[in-house]
Protein backbone atom coordinates (compact mmCIF):
# COMPACT_ATOMS: atom_id res chain seq x y z
CA UNK A 1 0.00 0.00 0.00
CA UNK A 2 3.03 2.26 0.91
CA UNK A 3 4.85 1.58 -2.49
CA UNK A 4 1.51 2.47 -4.50
CA UNK A 5 1.50 5.64 -2.41
CA UNK A 6 4.71 6.92 -2.81
CA UNK A 7 3.94 6.03 -6.86
CA UNK A 8 1.13 8.55 -7.26
CA UNK A 9 2.57 10.51 -5.08
CA UNK A 10 5.94 10.83 -7.54
CA UNK A 11 3.50 11.33 -10.45
CA UNK A 12 2.12 14.16 -8.65
CA UNK A 13 5.37 15.45 -7.57
CA UNK A 14 6.90 15.13 -10.95
CA UNK A 15 3.77 17.43 -12.27
CA UNK A 16 4.37 19.93 -9.57
CA UNK A 17 7.63 20.72 -10.21
CA UNK A 18 7.61 21.02 -14.29
CA UNK A 19 3.46 21.77 -13.83
CA UNK A 20 4.64 24.54 -11.17
CA UNK A 21 7.93 25.75 -12.96
CA UNK A 22 5.34 25.83 -16.04
CA UNK A 23 3.38 28.18 -14.40
CA UNK A 24 5.49 30.95 -14.09
CA UNK A 25 6.66 30.78 -17.51
CA UNK A 26 2.33 30.86 -17.70
CA UNK A 27 2.30 34.13 -16.02
CA UNK A 28 5.22 35.55 -17.89
CA UNK A 29 3.54 34.37 -21.09
CA UNK A 30 0.33 36.25 -19.85
CA UNK A 31 2.12 39.59 -19.27
CA UNK A 32 3.52 39.33 -22.72
CA UNK A 33 0.37 38.90 -24.27
CA UNK A 34 -1.23 41.40 -22.63
CA UNK A 35 0.89 43.92 -23.72
CA UNK A 36 1.09 42.32 -27.54
CA UNK A 37 -2.63 42.50 -27.37
CA UNK A 38 -2.74 45.52 -26.24
CA UNK A 39 0.31 47.46 -28.59
CA UNK A 40 -0.58 45.33 -31.54
CA UNK A 41 -3.84 44.25 -31.57
CA UNK A 42 -5.63 41.19 -32.97
CA UNK A 43 -4.28 42.18 -36.44
CA UNK A 44 -0.82 41.84 -35.08
CA UNK A 45 -0.97 39.06 -33.47
CA UNK A 46 -2.40 37.56 -36.22
CA UNK A 47 0.75 38.18 -38.35
CA UNK A 48 2.85 36.76 -35.58
CA UNK A 49 0.71 33.74 -35.27
CA UNK A 50 1.36 33.20 -39.12
CA UNK A 51 5.11 34.09 -38.68
CA UNK A 52 5.47 31.84 -36.15
CA UNK A 53 3.32 28.81 -37.43
CA UNK A 54 5.73 29.41 -40.66
CA UNK A 55 8.87 28.79 -38.28
CA UNK A 56 7.23 26.32 -36.25
CA UNK A 57 6.21 23.97 -39.72
CA UNK A 58 9.89 24.44 -41.39
CA UNK A 59 11.69 23.41 -37.33
CA UNK A 60 9.03 20.24 -37.62
CA UNK A 61 10.51 19.42 -41.27
CA UNK A 62 14.18 20.02 -40.65
CA UNK A 63 14.42 18.70 -37.04
CA UNK A 64 13.95 14.94 -37.96
CA UNK A 65 12.60 14.95 -34.26
CA UNK A 66 15.80 14.40 -32.78
CA UNK A 67 14.87 16.19 -29.57
CA UNK A 68 12.30 13.72 -28.70
CA UNK A 69 13.77 10.25 -30.50
CA UNK A 70 16.57 10.98 -27.94
CA UNK A 71 14.40 10.78 -24.94
CA UNK A 72 13.82 7.12 -25.51
CA UNK A 73 17.53 6.30 -26.11
CA UNK A 74 18.53 8.60 -22.75
CA UNK A 75 15.62 6.75 -20.54
CA UNK A 76 16.64 3.62 -21.51
CA UNK A 77 20.31 3.92 -20.77
CA UNK A 78 19.37 5.61 -17.57
CA UNK A 79 16.86 2.67 -16.73
CA UNK A 80 19.94 0.22 -17.08
CA UNK A 81 22.14 2.61 -15.10
CA UNK A 82 24.31 3.38 -18.31
CA UNK A 83 25.90 6.77 -17.80
CA UNK A 84 28.32 6.66 -20.50
CA UNK A 85 25.36 5.70 -22.71
CA UNK A 86 23.59 8.56 -22.10
CA UNK A 87 26.87 10.92 -22.51
CA UNK A 88 27.24 9.49 -25.85
CA UNK A 89 23.75 10.02 -27.16
CA UNK A 90 23.41 13.58 -25.75
CA UNK A 91 26.90 14.08 -27.82
CA UNK A 92 25.64 12.05 -30.92
CA UNK A 93 22.39 14.29 -30.26
CA UNK A 94 24.58 17.80 -30.56
CA UNK A 95 26.10 16.88 -33.49
CA UNK A 96 23.30 15.88 -35.51
CA UNK A 97 21.63 19.14 -34.61
CA UNK A 98 24.36 21.77 -36.15
CA UNK A 99 23.64 19.86 -39.63
CA UNK A 100 19.32 19.90 -39.16
CA UNK A 101 19.65 23.47 -38.08
CA UNK A 102 21.96 24.59 -40.59
CA UNK A 103 19.60 23.05 -43.33
CA UNK A 104 16.14 24.51 -41.95
CA UNK A 105 18.06 27.73 -41.82
CA UNK A 106 18.86 27.16 -45.57
CA UNK A 107 15.68 26.26 -46.58
CA UNK A 108 13.46 28.78 -44.82
CA UNK A 109 15.96 31.88 -46.75
CA UNK A 110 15.44 29.96 -49.81
CA UNK A 111 11.57 29.23 -49.61
CA UNK A 112 10.93 32.77 -48.40
CA UNK A 113 9.02 34.09 -51.13
CA UNK A 114 6.83 31.36 -51.26
CA UNK A 115 5.75 31.54 -47.79
CA UNK A 116 5.13 35.05 -47.73
CA UNK A 117 3.03 34.40 -50.80
CA UNK A 118 1.25 31.30 -49.02
CA UNK A 119 0.79 33.06 -45.75
CA UNK A 120 -0.23 36.22 -46.39
CA UNK A 121 -0.80 36.37 -50.53
CA UNK A 122 1.42 38.70 -51.27
CA UNK A 123 5.94 38.60 -51.12
CA UNK A 124 5.82 41.64 -48.52
CA UNK A 125 7.13 39.45 -45.78
CA UNK A 126 9.84 37.73 -47.45
CA UNK A 127 12.63 39.71 -45.68
CA UNK A 128 10.81 38.94 -42.71
CA UNK A 129 11.14 34.97 -43.41
CA UNK A 130 14.57 35.85 -44.16
CA UNK A 131 15.23 37.32 -40.52
CA UNK A 132 13.12 34.68 -38.51
CA UNK A 133 15.73 31.71 -39.97
CA UNK A 134 17.61 33.21 -37.67
CA UNK A 135 15.39 32.21 -34.90
CA UNK A 136 15.27 28.67 -36.63
CA UNK A 137 18.83 28.13 -35.67
CA UNK A 138 18.97 29.08 -32.01
CA UNK A 139 15.11 27.31 -31.99
CA UNK A 140 17.07 23.79 -32.91
CA UNK A 141 20.03 24.68 -30.86
CA UNK A 142 17.84 24.95 -27.82
CA UNK A 143 17.45 21.09 -27.51
CA UNK A 144 17.45 20.98 -23.54
CA UNK A 145 14.29 20.84 -21.55
CA UNK A 146 16.06 22.37 -18.82
CA UNK A 147 12.90 23.38 -16.70
CA UNK A 148 14.95 26.24 -15.00
CA UNK A 149 16.64 27.50 -18.21
CA UNK A 150 13.50 28.07 -20.04
CA UNK A 151 12.17 29.95 -16.98
CA UNK A 152 14.72 32.38 -16.80
CA UNK A 153 14.83 32.26 -20.40
CA UNK A 154 11.34 33.44 -20.58
CA UNK A 155 11.46 36.43 -18.26
CA UNK A 156 14.67 38.06 -19.69
CA UNK A 157 12.47 37.29 -23.63
CA UNK A 158 9.47 39.38 -21.59
CA UNK A 159 11.62 42.56 -20.11
CA UNK A 160 13.09 42.89 -23.74
CA UNK A 161 10.48 42.16 -26.18
CA UNK A 162 7.34 43.80 -24.16
CA UNK A 163 9.34 47.44 -25.01
CA UNK A 164 9.99 46.43 -28.78
CA UNK A 165 6.22 46.24 -28.62
CA UNK A 166 5.62 49.33 -27.16
CA UNK A 167 7.57 51.60 -29.07
CA UNK A 168 7.71 50.05 -32.68
CA UNK A 169 4.34 48.07 -32.27
CA UNK A 170 3.65 45.69 -35.33
CA UNK A 171 7.34 46.44 -37.18
CA UNK A 172 8.64 44.72 -33.44
CA UNK A 173 7.30 41.61 -34.05
CA UNK A 174 9.67 39.62 -36.42
CA UNK A 175 12.95 41.17 -33.92
CA UNK A 176 10.88 39.72 -31.28
CA UNK A 177 10.82 36.15 -32.35
CA UNK A 178 14.66 36.03 -32.70
CA UNK A 179 15.24 37.36 -29.69
CA UNK A 180 12.52 35.22 -27.99
CA UNK A 181 14.71 32.31 -29.76
CA UNK A 182 17.95 33.76 -29.01
CA UNK A 183 17.69 34.16 -25.39
CA UNK A 184 16.08 30.44 -24.96
CA UNK A 185 18.97 29.23 -26.43
CA UNK A 186 21.66 31.20 -24.42
CA UNK A 187 20.25 30.04 -20.82
CA UNK A 188 19.73 26.28 -21.75
CA UNK A 189 23.04 26.10 -23.19
CA UNK A 190 24.25 27.75 -19.94
CA UNK A 191 22.61 25.33 -17.46
CA UNK A 192 23.35 22.25 -20.02
CA UNK A 193 27.17 23.46 -19.51
CA UNK A 194 26.27 22.90 -15.51
CA UNK A 195 25.03 19.00 -16.46
CA UNK A 196 27.75 16.73 -14.73
CA UNK A 197 28.69 14.60 -18.29
CA UNK A 198 31.76 13.31 -19.07
CA UNK A 199 32.34 14.55 -22.48
CA UNK A 200 32.26 12.44 -25.23
CA UNK A 201 33.59 13.57 -28.40
CA UNK A 202 31.95 12.73 -31.25
CA UNK A 203 32.57 12.60 -35.60
CA UNK A 204 30.05 13.74 -37.68
CA UNK A 205 30.92 9.99 -39.57
CA UNK A 206 29.89 8.60 -36.00
CA UNK A 207 27.35 10.78 -35.15
CA UNK A 208 25.23 9.55 -38.44
CA UNK A 209 26.74 5.74 -37.79
CA UNK A 210 25.51 5.94 -34.51
CA UNK A 211 22.59 7.88 -34.73
CA UNK A 212 20.81 5.54 -37.51
CA UNK A 213 17.88 4.27 -35.09
CA UNK A 214 17.81 7.89 -33.23
CA UNK A 215 17.26 9.60 -36.81
CA UNK A 216 14.60 7.01 -37.70
CA UNK A 217 12.73 7.29 -34.86
CA UNK A 218 13.18 10.96 -35.10
CA UNK A 219 11.71 10.78 -38.60
CA UNK A 220 8.91 9.07 -37.53
CA UNK A 221 8.34 11.58 -34.86
CA UNK A 222 8.94 14.36 -37.10
CA UNK A 223 6.52 13.50 -39.92
CA UNK A 224 3.78 13.53 -37.33
CA UNK A 225 4.91 16.67 -35.72
CA UNK A 226 4.82 17.84 -39.71
CA UNK A 227 1.52 16.89 -40.06
CA UNK A 228 0.14 18.61 -36.83
CA UNK A 229 1.68 21.75 -37.81
CA UNK A 230 0.43 22.16 -41.44
CA UNK A 231 -3.09 21.14 -40.33
CA UNK A 232 -2.54 24.37 -37.95
CA UNK A 233 -0.92 26.17 -41.09
CA UNK A 234 -3.60 25.16 -42.91
CA UNK A 235 -6.46 26.08 -40.79
CA UNK A 236 -4.92 29.33 -39.85
CA UNK A 237 -4.62 30.30 -43.56
CA UNK A 238 -7.93 29.20 -44.36
CA UNK A 239 -9.35 31.35 -41.27
CA UNK A 240 -7.40 34.43 -42.90
CA UNK A 241 -8.53 34.33 -46.66
CA UNK A 242 -12.55 33.72 -45.11
CA UNK A 243 -12.14 36.06 -41.89
CA UNK A 244 -9.02 37.88 -42.46
CA UNK A 245 -6.10 38.44 -40.14
CA UNK A 246 -8.15 39.70 -37.33
CA UNK A 247 -9.39 36.22 -37.06
CA UNK A 248 -6.25 34.21 -37.17
CA UNK A 249 -5.54 36.26 -34.23
CA UNK A 250 -8.61 36.07 -32.29
CA UNK A 251 -8.59 32.30 -33.22
CA UNK A 252 -4.78 32.20 -32.00
CA UNK A 253 -5.44 33.65 -28.52
CA UNK A 254 -7.98 31.17 -28.38
CA UNK A 255 -6.14 28.06 -28.68
CA UNK A 256 -2.72 29.67 -27.06
CA UNK A 257 -5.11 29.58 -23.48
CA UNK A 258 -6.58 26.03 -24.26
CA UNK A 259 -3.01 24.25 -25.18
CA UNK A 260 -0.76 26.74 -23.14
CA UNK A 261 -2.92 28.09 -19.91
CA UNK A 262 -4.94 25.28 -19.11
CA UNK A 263 -2.45 22.32 -20.88
CA UNK A 264 0.21 22.48 -17.44
CA UNK A 265 -0.48 18.82 -17.34
CA UNK A 266 0.49 18.16 -20.50
CA UNK A 267 4.00 19.53 -20.66
CA UNK A 268 4.51 17.50 -17.27
CA UNK A 269 3.71 14.79 -19.62
CA UNK A 270 5.71 15.42 -22.10
CA UNK A 271 9.10 16.34 -19.79
CA UNK A 272 8.46 13.47 -17.41
CA UNK A 273 6.10 11.15 -18.18
CA UNK A 274 7.13 9.98 -21.24
CA UNK A 275 10.83 9.36 -20.11
CA UNK A 276 9.17 7.05 -17.70
CA UNK A 277 7.23 4.84 -19.94
CA UNK A 278 9.83 4.66 -22.57
CA UNK A 279 11.95 3.32 -19.98
CA UNK A 280 9.62 0.29 -19.40
CA UNK A 281 8.08 -0.17 -22.88
CA UNK A 282 8.69 -3.83 -23.11
CA UNK A 283 6.52 -4.16 -19.65
CA UNK A 284 2.36 -4.34 -20.06
CA UNK A 285 1.70 -4.13 -16.77
CA UNK A 286 3.90 -1.86 -15.57
CA UNK A 287 2.94 0.52 -18.54
CA UNK A 288 -0.55 -0.07 -17.51
CA UNK A 289 0.23 1.28 -14.07
CA UNK A 290 1.87 4.11 -15.38
CA UNK A 291 -0.68 5.62 -17.68
CA UNK A 292 -3.72 4.63 -14.96
CA UNK A 293 -1.55 6.76 -12.38
CA UNK A 294 -1.11 9.51 -14.92
CA UNK A 295 -4.32 9.69 -16.50
CA UNK A 296 -6.30 10.06 -12.71
CA UNK A 297 -3.48 12.81 -11.84
CA UNK A 298 -4.34 14.64 -14.76
CA UNK A 299 -8.05 14.59 -14.67
CA UNK A 300 -8.60 15.43 -10.98
CA UNK A 301 -6.16 18.74 -11.65
CA UNK A 302 -7.32 19.98 -14.67
CA UNK A 303 -11.49 19.20 -13.67
CA UNK A 304 -11.02 22.11 -11.32
CA UNK A 305 -9.25 24.09 -13.95
CA UNK A 306 -11.97 23.77 -16.08
CA UNK A 307 -14.88 24.89 -14.01
CA UNK A 308 -13.39 27.71 -12.34
CA UNK A 309 -12.36 29.15 -16.52
CA UNK A 310 -16.01 28.13 -17.39
CA UNK A 311 -17.30 30.46 -14.44
CA UNK A 312 -14.88 33.26 -15.43
CA UNK A 313 -14.20 32.85 -18.87
CA UNK A 314 -15.30 36.25 -20.04
CA UNK A 315 -13.23 38.25 -17.47
CA UNK A 316 -10.09 35.98 -17.32
CA UNK A 317 -10.16 36.40 -21.37
CA UNK A 318 -10.21 40.36 -20.83
CA UNK A 319 -7.50 40.16 -18.47
CA UNK A 320 -5.47 37.97 -20.48
CA UNK A 321 -5.68 40.11 -23.61
CA UNK A 322 -8.37 42.65 -24.01
CA UNK A 323 -11.93 43.29 -24.67
CA UNK A 324 -10.98 43.07 -28.29
CA UNK A 325 -10.75 39.46 -27.61
CA UNK A 326 -14.20 38.62 -26.33
CA UNK A 327 -15.32 37.05 -29.68
CA UNK A 328 -13.76 33.92 -28.76
CA UNK A 329 -15.17 33.11 -25.28
CA UNK A 330 -17.55 30.82 -26.84
CA UNK A 331 -14.99 29.10 -28.44
CA UNK A 332 -12.63 28.65 -25.63
CA UNK A 333 -15.69 27.57 -23.29
CA UNK A 334 -16.63 24.54 -25.91
CA UNK A 335 -12.71 23.74 -26.39
CA UNK A 336 -12.06 23.61 -22.96
CA UNK A 337 -14.55 20.78 -22.84
CA UNK A 338 -12.03 18.61 -25.02
CA UNK A 339 -9.24 19.07 -22.11
CA UNK A 340 -10.62 16.51 -19.76
CA UNK A 341 -10.57 14.09 -22.70
CA UNK A 342 -7.78 14.85 -24.08
CA UNK A 343 -5.82 14.36 -20.77
CA UNK A 344 -6.98 10.64 -20.61
CA UNK A 345 -6.14 10.58 -24.64
CA UNK A 346 -2.47 11.95 -23.92
CA UNK A 347 -1.56 9.20 -21.36
CA UNK A 348 -2.73 6.87 -23.26
CA UNK A 349 -1.22 7.92 -26.69
CA UNK A 350 2.47 8.05 -25.39
CA UNK A 351 2.35 4.43 -25.09
CA UNK A 352 2.86 3.84 -29.28
CA UNK A 353 5.59 6.18 -28.82
CA UNK A 354 7.58 4.72 -26.14
CA UNK A 355 6.88 1.31 -27.83
CA UNK A 356 8.22 2.81 -30.82
CA UNK A 357 5.62 1.75 -33.40
CA UNK A 358 5.97 3.51 -35.93
CA UNK A 359 3.51 2.27 -38.29
CA UNK A 360 0.70 3.00 -36.22
CA UNK A 361 1.77 6.00 -35.04
CA UNK A 362 1.96 7.50 -38.58
CA UNK A 363 -1.25 5.70 -39.67
CA UNK A 364 -2.78 7.46 -36.56
CA UNK A 365 -0.95 11.06 -36.85
CA UNK A 366 -2.42 11.02 -40.21
CA UNK A 367 -5.70 9.53 -39.43
CA UNK A 368 -6.22 12.39 -36.24
CA UNK A 369 -5.14 15.03 -37.83
CA UNK A 370 -7.19 14.93 -41.45
CA UNK A 371 -10.22 14.72 -38.81
CA UNK A 372 -8.84 17.73 -36.87
CA UNK A 373 -8.68 19.68 -39.93
CA UNK A 374 -11.85 18.37 -41.83
CA UNK A 375 -13.71 18.91 -38.48
CA UNK A 376 -12.02 22.55 -38.17
CA UNK A 377 -12.72 24.05 -41.72
CA UNK A 378 -16.86 22.70 -41.10
CA UNK A 379 -16.65 24.10 -37.74
CA UNK A 380 -15.53 27.43 -39.18
CA UNK A 381 -17.79 27.61 -41.92
CA UNK A 382 -20.68 26.55 -40.40
CA UNK A 383 -20.00 28.52 -36.66
CA UNK A 384 -17.27 30.98 -37.13
CA UNK A 385 -15.10 31.02 -34.36
CA UNK A 386 -17.81 29.08 -31.68
CA UNK A 387 -17.83 26.39 -34.33
CA UNK A 388 -14.09 26.15 -34.08
CA UNK A 389 -14.89 25.08 -30.21
CA UNK A 390 -17.30 22.68 -31.10
CA UNK A 391 -15.17 20.90 -33.35
CA UNK A 392 -12.37 21.29 -30.63
CA UNK A 393 -14.77 19.47 -28.41
CA UNK A 394 -15.90 16.76 -30.46
CA UNK A 395 -12.71 16.32 -31.77
CA UNK A 396 -10.92 15.34 -28.79
CA UNK A 397 -14.26 13.06 -27.84
CA UNK A 398 -13.37 10.78 -30.89
CA UNK A 399 -9.38 10.83 -30.17
CA UNK A 400 -10.20 9.56 -26.49
CA UNK A 401 -12.40 6.82 -27.34
CA UNK A 402 -10.12 5.78 -30.75
CA UNK A 403 -7.18 5.50 -28.71
CA UNK A 404 -9.21 3.39 -26.23
CA UNK A 405 -9.74 1.04 -28.72
CA UNK A 406 -6.48 1.14 -30.68
CA UNK A 407 -3.54 0.38 -27.62
CA UNK A 408 -6.64 -2.35 -26.15
CA UNK A 409 -6.26 -4.45 -29.21
CA UNK A 410 -2.57 -3.67 -30.07
CA UNK A 411 -1.13 -4.04 -26.88
CA UNK A 412 -3.64 -5.61 -24.35
CA UNK A 413 -4.47 -2.08 -22.46
CA UNK A 414 -7.14 -1.32 -20.45
CA UNK A 415 -7.90 0.94 -17.08
CA UNK A 416 -7.79 -0.34 -13.46
CA UNK A 417 -11.05 -0.83 -12.20
CA UNK A 418 -12.40 2.56 -10.64
CA UNK A 419 -11.45 4.47 -13.43
CA UNK A 420 -14.10 5.42 -15.39
CA UNK A 421 -16.16 6.08 -12.82
CA UNK A 422 -14.18 9.00 -11.50
CA UNK A 423 -13.83 10.10 -14.99
CA UNK A 424 -17.61 10.27 -15.58
CA UNK A 425 -17.89 12.40 -12.41
CA UNK A 426 -15.03 15.01 -13.68
CA UNK A 427 -16.45 15.27 -17.17
CA UNK A 428 -20.28 15.31 -15.29
CA UNK A 429 -18.73 18.31 -13.78
CA UNK A 430 -17.48 19.99 -16.86
CA UNK A 431 -20.27 19.66 -18.66
CA UNK A 432 -23.00 20.96 -15.83
CA UNK A 433 -20.34 24.16 -15.75
CA UNK A 434 -20.07 24.40 -19.11
CA UNK A 435 -24.39 24.21 -19.17
CA UNK A 436 -24.90 26.42 -16.10
CA UNK A 437 -23.27 29.45 -18.26
CA UNK A 438 -26.19 29.84 -20.50
CA UNK A 439 -28.53 30.80 -17.68
CA UNK A 440 -29.37 34.28 -18.18
CA UNK A 441 -29.86 35.32 -14.39
CA UNK A 442 -26.57 36.18 -13.53
CA UNK A 443 -27.48 35.97 -9.77
CA UNK A 444 -28.57 32.38 -10.23
CA UNK A 445 -26.11 31.59 -12.44
CA UNK A 446 -22.86 32.13 -10.48
CA UNK A 447 -24.27 30.66 -7.50
CA UNK A 448 -24.28 27.57 -9.03
CA UNK A 449 -21.60 27.85 -10.73
CA UNK A 450 -19.83 28.90 -7.32
CA UNK A 451 -21.25 25.35 -5.85
CA UNK A 452 -20.46 23.17 -9.16
CA UNK A 453 -16.95 24.92 -8.19
CA UNK A 454 -16.31 24.03 -5.20
CA UNK A 455 -18.17 20.62 -5.78
CA UNK A 456 -15.24 19.84 -8.08
CA UNK A 457 -11.88 21.03 -5.74
CA UNK A 458 -13.98 18.66 -3.13
CA UNK A 459 -14.09 15.73 -5.04
CA UNK A 460 -10.40 15.97 -6.38
CA UNK A 461 -9.09 15.99 -3.09
CA UNK A 462 -11.31 13.22 -1.90
CA UNK A 463 -9.87 11.24 -4.85
CA UNK A 464 -6.15 11.93 -4.75
CA UNK A 465 -6.26 11.59 -1.28
CA UNK A 466 -7.60 8.05 -1.22
CA UNK A 467 -4.86 7.28 -3.41
CA UNK A 468 -1.74 9.16 -2.02
CA UNK A 469 -2.77 10.37 1.50
CA UNK A 470 -3.07 14.10 0.41
CA UNK A 471 -2.92 14.92 5.10
CA UNK A 472 0.02 12.97 5.49
CA UNK A 473 1.72 14.29 2.70
CA UNK A 474 1.34 17.97 3.69
CA UNK A 475 2.10 17.26 7.45
CA UNK A 476 5.47 16.14 6.24
CA UNK A 477 5.90 18.86 4.23
CA UNK A 478 5.22 21.51 7.64
CA UNK A 479 7.50 19.19 9.51
CA UNK A 480 10.50 19.31 7.30
CA UNK A 481 10.30 22.82 7.12
CA UNK A 482 9.83 23.44 10.66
Amino acid sequence: MSENKDSYRNVMKATSIFGGVQVFNILIAIVRSKCIALFIGPSGMGIASLLNSTLGLINGVSNLGLERSAVKDISFARENGNDAGVSRTISVLKRLVWFTACFGAVLMILASPWLSEFAFDSKEFTLSFIWISIALLFKQFTHSHLAMANLFGNFLGLLITVPLYYFFRIDAIVPAIILTALISFLFTYYYSNKVALVASPVSSSEAFSEGKEMIQLGVMLSISSMISLLVAYIIQIYISQQGGVDEVGLYNAGFVILNTYVGIIFTAMATDYFPRLAGIADDIIKIRKAVFEQAFIAILIITPIIVVFLMFAQFIIVLLYSSDFTPIVKMVSWGILGMVFKAVSFSMGYIIIAKGDSKLFIKTAIAFNSILLISNVIGYYYGGLEGLGISFFLYYIVHFVSLRIITHYRYGFYFEKGFYGVFACCVALCVAAFMLTFIDDDLLKYGILLGVTVLSFVFSYFQLDKKMDVKELINKIFRRKI
